[in-house]
């Protein structure tokens, strides 16, 4: 297990960590995590073509024993705390993904907020702010 990750492994750590907190990680949250690197600034100076390893590495750490608390503990200890709020938002942004948030990710995002020390009134604004942003209009019948 690595010691040390960089901010870019932490917040895709917890990208990967939240596609599979119910077992599976679907294309759209995948795909989701894709658009994130490329969109964010946070991640300018990332290698993209790296992504898959990184993913990949973070799976490997998930499945092995504890492997939430390895990937989250690495996390809290290599990622600058001023930004525990974007990766929260990046989390709640992979479960908003395929639509709708899960009991599962609803946990998961619970851990992470309170690993993170995020304030309930912080915590209800990000996902406040996501409910906005995948708005849907149902289909015309």
């Amino acid at each position: 297990m690595p010691e040390t990750i960089t901010h870019h492994q932490a917040l895709i750590y917890i990208m990967i960590t939240m596609s599979a907190a119910d077992r599976r990680m679907t294309d759209r949250e995948l795909a989701q995590v894709g658009n994130i690197v490329q969109m964010l600034p946070i991640f300018r100076d990332f290698d993209a073509e790296s992504l898959v390893k990184v993913a990949e590495e973070c799976a490997d750490l998930l499945n092995s024993e504890e492997g939430l608390d390895r990937v989250l503990g690495l996390v809290t200890s290599n990622l600058p705390s001023r930004l525990y709020e974007t990766a929260y938002t990046l989390a709640v942004d992979v479960a908003s993904a395929d639509g709708s948030v899960k009991r599962e990710e609803n946990r998961l995002l619970e851990i992470i907020a309170d690993r993170l020390g995020i304030d309930a009134l912080t915590v209800a604004a990000i996902q406040r702010a996501a409910r906005a942003r995948y708005a849907v209009l149902p289909p015309k019948a």
